[in-house]
C-alpha cells in the first residue's frame, strides 16, 4: 500500500461507506418491479411533490435509483450491477468516478442524471463529440422519456428533443427519427440536455453577446456531468474557446477616418483638453465628418461605431505624438514608456486607438480579427453549482482535479475480476525496427485468428503502418479519428475473430469493442500501442478497450529510442548502450526497470503540464473576474425594462468627475472654461450660462470650498436631468428606453472586445518583467486592474456623451443589430458561424461595418427635398428645415 493511502484511508474504505447506500437500493427492487409503466411514470411527479415539500434529493435517491433501474430493465433490458449504483452515487456527490472501460459509465450516468433533473433546474451531460451527444440523448433517452422527463441534445448545427417512434436496438447506431429538431432554447429548457463542451461554452458566450434577454438560451447552471472527464476537463484546458469575427471593415474605417480627421481646424471642429488628453468634437465636426462619409447622422442608432472611430482618429492625431508617444520601427507602432522612455515592442494602446495611430502613419493595421468573447473549459465548468465526471483514466490525474476544480476522485471496483494482462513494454533502437516488428506480431496473430487493436498517436504514424500491412498482404482497418459516428461502428466489430484495426488512441472512444465467437478461446484482444503517450491515461485509456466485463485479453506497447518521449528523457544514453553491445535494429529489449523508467518520465510531464495548465488558469482567473463583473451587468442591463436611474447615474459620475478634475486647487485654480465647455460637450450643447453659474457659484462667499464643488456638482446634474427629460419627450419613454438599453449594451461590447484585445497585448510580454526581478503574475494582476478601471471609466464616459447625441433617424428596434461573420475558436476546430446557433445567436452583437451610402433615405446634412434656400441662395439642410 502507498504512503498515501496509509495515510489517508484506501479507496475501498470510501467504498465500504457507501455500501448501507446500495443494500437500501436493492431493497426497493420488488416493490418496483410490482409496478405497472404508467405507476413507474407517476413516480416522477410524486418525486417533485416531495422535492417541493421540503424533502432533499439525498432523501428520495434509494427509491429514485431503484425506479430508473426499473426502467432500464423494462426499456433497454440492462439492469445496472450494484458497482454502477456506487459509481451513480459517487456522481451525486459531485465527484469523479474511475470505471474501467465496459463497465457502463453512460447507463451509471442515468441514476444521478434522473435524481438531479427532478429538480426542475436542469441537468447537463458533456459528451466529446456530437456523435456521442445524439448517441446517448437518443440511448438512453428512451429511459427518461418511459419516466416523464424530456431529454434533448444540441450539436454544432442542431438542437434535438427525444420523442421515441422506433426502438434503439443497437448502441452504437442514432436513430434519427427519435430526434425532433427543436430551437437552443427549448433544449436547454428540457430537463435533460446532452451535448459538446464547445457547444455548452459557446452557448454560454453567445448568451452574453446578445441584445435582448429573450435572446439568450441556458439557464442557470446546475448539475453537470462530463463524459470522459480528464480528456475535456484537462486535455482541453490549455485552449480556451474563442468568438471571433472579422475586422477588415474597421481596418478600412480606421484608414478613412485617418485621412478625414487631418481636415478638421482646431477651435472650429474640436476642441482640446489637454489636462484630460481629451479631444471634444464640436457640431460644425460632426456635421463635416457626416458630410464626408455621406452617413446622415452618426449618432442615429446603429451608427454609433462611427462615433468610437471618430474619437480615436481624433486622439490620435492630435493628442499622440510620434516620437514622443511611440514610434514608427519596421513598420510596426511601438509605443515609448511615459517614465523611462524605452520602447515596449509587444504593448499596444486599447480601444481601438493603436489601430488608429498604425492608419495615421500609413502602416499596415493590425487585428484582422476581434476577440468578441472567450473562456477557459477550466471557468466555464466552474460556473456549476455541482460538477461530476466520469472516465476510465483518472486516478493520476486526481491531484489536478482537486486543486483546480476541488473534485475527488473516486475509483470504482469492476463488475468482474480483471484478468488482461498488460505485458512489459518492447524497446527497439530505431522507428523502423519497431515498426516492422509490429507489423510482424500482427501478420502472425491475425493469422491465428485473434483480433488486433494497434493504437498510434499521430495520423501519419497510422498511415506508416497501414503501408507495410497491405505490402504485407494483411488486411486491415484505418481510422482517424475523422467520422465519429462511422468510426464507433467500426471499433464497435475490432473483437471479431482475426480483425485488425488501425485507430489512433482517441478514434472511437465511448464505444465498447465485444468479442466475437470463438475469440475468447483464442485469448481475447490484443491491443497493442505503437509508441507511449507523454500522458499515462492516454496509454491507460488504449490498454482498456481489451479486458471488458472479466473478458480475457492482454496489452503492449513498443517503443523506439527515436520517440519523442525517449529522446526527451534519457533515450539517448541507451541509444549509444545499446550500439555499444552491437545490437541490430531489429532486436529487442524487453525489461521491466526500462518500462517503469518510461513510466517515470510520463510523470514528469504530466506534472510539468500540470504547472503549466495551472499557471494558464491562475492568469485566466484574473481576467475571469473581469469577464463575471462584465457580464453580470450585461444581464442587469438585459433584465431591466427601466435604464433611466442607471443611465442618470451614469451622467452624474460623469459630471462629478469632470468638476473633481478642473476644481483642483484652491477657487482661484479653478478652470471654469475647461469646466463649462466639458459639461456643454456631454449635454451635446453650446450655452455660455453654464459658464456664468459656475463662476457665479466659485464666487459666492456664503460656501466654503467643499460646499460650492457640492453645489456646481448639483447644479449641472439638474441641467443635465433637464436636457435628459427633453430628449426623452422628442422621441418617446418607449423609444428612449430601448435606446438606453442598445446603448448601453452596444458601448460595453465594444469596450469589452477592445479590453480582451489589450489584455492578450499585456500578457504576452508580462513574463519579461521576472527579468527585472517583479513577479509576473502580481504585475499582471496590478495591470489588468488598471485596464480594468480605465474600460468601465470609459463605459461611463460613452455611454452618457453618446445617450444625448442620439436621434432616431430609423424606428428603434433590439433586434435590429446586424449579424457578425463569427468564428467559432475551441479545443477542437475553427468552425464559420452557420445554422448552428440560428436558435440562440441570430442576435449576434453590433458588427464593424463599412460607411452606409443613404439613397433612399434623406440624411440630415443633404439638401431639403422641398428646395428652400438660404438668404446666401445655397441650399437648405434637411435637419434645418423640414426634418426638424
Amino acid at each position: 500500500m502507498s504512503l498515501f493511502k496509509k495515510i489517508f484511508g484506501s479507496n475501498e474504505r470510501e467504498i465500504r461507506k457507501l455500501q448501507p447506500l446500495v443494500d437500501e437500493i436493492n431493497s426497493w427492487e420488488t416493490a418496483a418491479r410490482k409496478l405497472s409503466d404508467g405507476d413507474l411514470k407517476n413516480k416522477t411527479i410524486i418525486f417533485k411533490d416531495r422535492l417541493k415539500k421540503g424533502e432533499t434529493l439525498e432523501d428520495i435517491l434509494p427509491e429514485a435509483f431503484a425506479m430508473v433501474r426499473e426502467a432500464a430493465s423494462r426499456v433497454i433490458k440492462e439492469r445496472h450491477f450494484d458497482v454502477q449504483l456506487l459509481g451513480g452515487i459517487v456522481l451525486h456527490q459531485g465527484k469523479i468516478t474511475e470505471m474501467k472501460t465496459g463497465e457502463g459509465k453512460t447507463l451509471t450516468s442515468t441514476l444521478p442524471i434522473y435524481l438531479n433533473a427532478l429538480s426542475g433546474l436542469g441537468a447537463h451531460v458533456v459528451t466529446v463529440n456530437d456523435y456521442l451527444a445524439k448517441r446517448d440523448c437518443n440511448w438512453m433517452g428512451s429511459i427518461f422519456n418511459f419516466l416523464g422527463i424530456s431529454t434533448a441534445c444540441i450539436i454544432h448545427d442542431a438542437s434535438y428533443l427525444y420523442e421515441p417512434k422506433i426502438i434503439d436496438t443497437e448502441e452504437v447506431s442514432v436513430e434519427m427519427q427519435n430526434l425532433k429538431p427543436i430551437t437552443r432554447k427549448e433544449a436547454y429548457a428540457a430537463d435533460i440536455t446532452y451535448g459538446t463542451n464547445n457547444e455548452f461554452g459557446f452557448d454560454y458566450l453567445r448568451d452574453n453577446m446578445v441584445q435582448t434577454a429573450s435572446q439568450m438560451t441556458q439557464r442557470e447552471f446546475n448539475f453537470a456531468i462530463v463524459d470522459e472527464v480528464d480528456s475535456i476537463l484537462i486535455d482541453e484546458a490549455r485552449t480556451p474557446l474563442i468568438i471571433s469575427a472579422p475586422d477588415s471593415e474597421s481596418t478600412k474605417l480606421y484608414q478613412q477616418f485617418a485621412q478625414l480627421v487631418p481636415r478638421l481646424k482646431e477651435g472650429e471642429d474640436f476642441d482640446v483638453d489637454e489636462k484630460m488628453k481629451a479631444v471634444t468634437i464640436k457640431e460644425k465636426g460632426i456635421s463635416k465628418i457626416e458630410n464626408w462619409l455621406g452617413v446622415g447622422n452618426i449618432y442615429e442608432t446603429g451608427k454609433i461605431n462611427y462615433v468610437h472611430h471618430l474619437e480615436q482618429a481624433l486622439k490620435a492625431q492630435i493628442i499622440f505624438q510620434r516620437d514622443r508617444d511611440y514610434v514608427v520601427k519596421d513598420g510596426e507602432v511601438i509605443i515609448v514608456d511615459d517614465f523611462t522612455g524605452r520602447l515596449m515592442p509587444g504593448r499596444r494602446y486599447s480601444e481601438g486607438l493603436h489601430q488608429a495611430i498604425e492608419a495615421k502613419e500609413g502602416v499596415e493595421v493590425q487585428k484582422e480579427s476581434r476577440t468578441l468573447a472567450t473562456i477557459t473549459f477550466q471557468n466555464y465548468f466552474r460556473l456549476y453549482r455541482k460538477l461530476s465526471g466520469m472516465t476510465g483514466t483518472a486516478l493520476t490525474s486526481a491531484e489536478e482535479f482537486f486543486k483546480v476544480y476541488g473534485i475527488e476522485v473516486m475509483e470504482i471496483p469492476t463488475n468482474k475480476p480483471m484478468v488482461r494482462y498488460d505485458l512489459p513494454d518492447v524497446i527497439y533502437k530505431t522507428e523502423k525496427g519497431k515498426f516492422e516488428a509490429i507489423a510482424q506480431k500482427i501478420k502472425e496473430t491475425s493469422q491465428k485468428g485473434q483480433p488486433l487493436l494497434v493504437g498510434t498517436i499521430a495520423i501519419e504514424k497510422s498511415e506508416y503502418l497501414s503501408a507495410l500491412l497491405t505490402r504485407q498482404g494483411v488486411a486491415h482497418e484505418i481510422l482517424n479519428a475523422k467520422n465519429h459516428e462511422k468510426e464507433a461502428q467500426i471499433i464497435a466489430r475490432a473483437g471479431q475473430s482475426g480483425s485488425v484495426t488501425i485507430a489512433t488512441n482517441m478514434a472511437g472512444r465511448g464505444t465498447d469493442i465485444k468479442l466475437g465467437e470463438g475469440v475468447r478461446e483464442l485469448g481475447g484482444l490484443l491491443v497493442v500501442g505503437t509508441e507511449r503517450h507523454e500522458a499515462r491515461r492516454i496509454d491507460n485509456q488504449l490498454r482498456g478497450r481489451s479486458g471488458r466485463q472479466g473478458d480475457p485479453g492482454a496489452s503492449q506497447f513498443y517503443v523506439s529510442l527515436e520517440d519523442e518521449l525517449m529522446r526527451r528523457f534519457g533515450g539517448d544514453k541507451l541509444k549509444s548502450m545499446m550500439d555499444s553491445l552491437g545490437l541490430p535494429e531489429d532486436q529487442p529489449i524487453q525489461n521491466s526497470i526500462i518500462s517503469r523508467s518510461i513510466e517515470s518520465a510520463q510523470a514528469k510531464i504530466e506534472g510539468f503540464n500540470f504547472d503549466i495548465r495551472k499557471h494558464i488558469l491562475e492568469y485566466d482567473d484574473v481576467m475571469n473576474k473581469q469577464r463575471e463583473v462584465i457580464y453580470k451587468k450585461r444581464r442587469e442591463i438585459l433584465g431591466s425594462a427601466d435604464m433611466k436611474s442607471v443611465m442618470l447615474h451614469q451622467i452624474k459620475e460623469e459630471i462629478e468627475k469632470v468638476v473633481s478634475l478642473h476644481s483642483a486647487g484652491d477657487e482661484g485654480q479653478w478652470n471654469v472654461i475647461e469646466m463649462s465647455e466639458n459639461f456643454n460637450a456631454i449635454l451635446n450643447s453650446s450655452n455660455p450660462e453654464i459658464r456664468k453659474k459656475i463662476e457665479t457659484i466659485r464666487d459666492d462667499k456664503k460656501w466654503n470650498l467643499s460646499e460650492k464643488i457640492t453645489e456646481v456638482n448639483q447644479h449641472l446634474f439638474e441641467l443635465a436631468k433637464l436636457a435628459y427629460n427633453k430628449k426623452e419627450q422628442e422621441i418617446s419613454a418607449g423609444q428612449m428606453r430601448i435606446i438606453e438599453r442598445a446603448v448601453m449594451l452596444q458601448t460595453i461590447d465594444l469596450n469589452w472586445m477592445n479590453h480582451l484585445d489589450e489584455t492578450d497585448y499585456l500578457r504576452e510580454g508580462i513574463g519579461l518583467r521576472g527579468y527585472g526581478q517583479h513577479d509576473p503574475l502580481i504585475e499582471y494582476k496590478r495591470e489588468a486592474f488598471d485596464l480594468f478601471s480605465n474600460l468601465m471609466e470609459n463605459v461611463r464616459s460613452s455611454v452618457t456623451r453618446t445617450i444625448f447625441r442620439i436621434t432616431l433617424g430609423v424606428p428603434a428596434q433590439e433586434s435590429s443589430q446586424r449579424r457578425l461573420a463569427l468564428k467559432y475558436k475551441g479545443a477542437e476546430e475553427v468552425e464559420q458561424f452557420s445554422s448552428s446557433a440560428k436558435a440562440s445567436a441570430d442576435k449576434g452583437a453590433e458588427g464593424k461595418s463599412s460607411p452606409i451610402i443613404n439613397k433612399d433615405k434623406v440624411g440630415r446634412n443633404d439638401p431639403c427635398p422641398c428646395g428652400a434656400k438660404k438668404e446666401d441662395g445655397t441650399p437648405k439642410k434637411y435637419k434645418h428645415c423640414c426634418g426638424k
